[in-house]
């Protein structure tokens, strides 16, 4: 299959290693991956920030860019959430009817990770080996927006040499939020709080999740407790093998 890789500003600028392993893990399934250059961002900071006016450009980006492809693979439920629930709406929101139905039409083609091997690729053991004590963080917007339910524990699961922990609380916001960590700076720490004694609680090497913000919000305080646990997006645990 010919997969369009979407790779998300985070990816892009602070978190290179989950775009690459995503690549890596679907070129190891047979599949090819395109990644169209004209890409920017999904405007989602700018929409959830009141700012979809603002949005609109980049969301014609996404749907022109990303039009010509029949699936599209996205490694973050947030950014997948905002391409499906918010493109379509905010272009019509504005007048702009061409580009409205252009969206929804791309959106329907676009997939978090979990759902594309899962759902379109029906494949649950990816071939991945991690030997490391692991427990799974599922973000809101993967649970809530894009609901992908229990697809990254059934991945999981299914990785040879892994020690795979329930997270208590699990479904508790970290406190990352977009811009949200910042306006409400005290309320997010109080969140990253509780979600950082849930994590340790595991005694787990290892917190994964399929966002790269909510890693890098969570993987900045378990840094400063200096906690010995590392955070490592979904990505870079499927695609790792014995070998690598």
């Amino acid at each position: 299959m010919r997969i369009a890789f979407f790779a998300t500003c985070l990816a892009d600028t602070l978190f290179p290693e989950a775009a690459k392993a995503t690549v890596r893990l679907l070129e190891r399934l047979g599949h090819e991956v395109v990644f169209p250059p004209q890409q920017t961002c999904c405007g989602q900071m700018h929409i959830n920030t009141g700012y979809q006016k603002e949005a609109l450009p980049l969301i014609k980006r996404y749907a022109k860019t990303f039009d010509p492809y029949d699936v599209i693979v996205v490694p973050s439920g947030s950014c997948a959430g905002s391409i499906r629930h918010q493109h379509a709406m905010v272009a019509s929101a504005h007048g702009e009817p061409g580009p409205a139905a252009r969206s929804e039409s791309v959106a329907a083609r676009t997939y978090e990770l979990s759902e594309l091997l899962i759902d379109v690729l029906q494949v649950e053991d990816v071939g991945a080996y991690y030997p490391h004590r692991v427990t799974y963080h599922p973000t809101c917007h993967s649970l809530r927006m894009t609901r992908v339910g229990d697809k990254p524990l059934r991945l999981l699961r299914q990785v040879r040499g892994i020690d795979l922990v329930e997270l208590p609380a699990a479904e508790q916001c970290c406190g990352f939020g977009g811009t949200f960590a910042i306006k409400n700076a005290e309320t997010s720490t109080a969140m990253l709080a509780d979600k950082m004694t849930s994590i340790v609680s595991t005694g787990a090497d290892v917190c994964t999740a399929g966002d790269t913000s909510c890693l890098m919000h969570i993987g900045g305080g378990l840094s400063r407790l200096r906690a010995g646990v590392r955070t490592v997006h979904l990505a870079e645990i499927l695609a790792s093998t014995e070998y690598s």
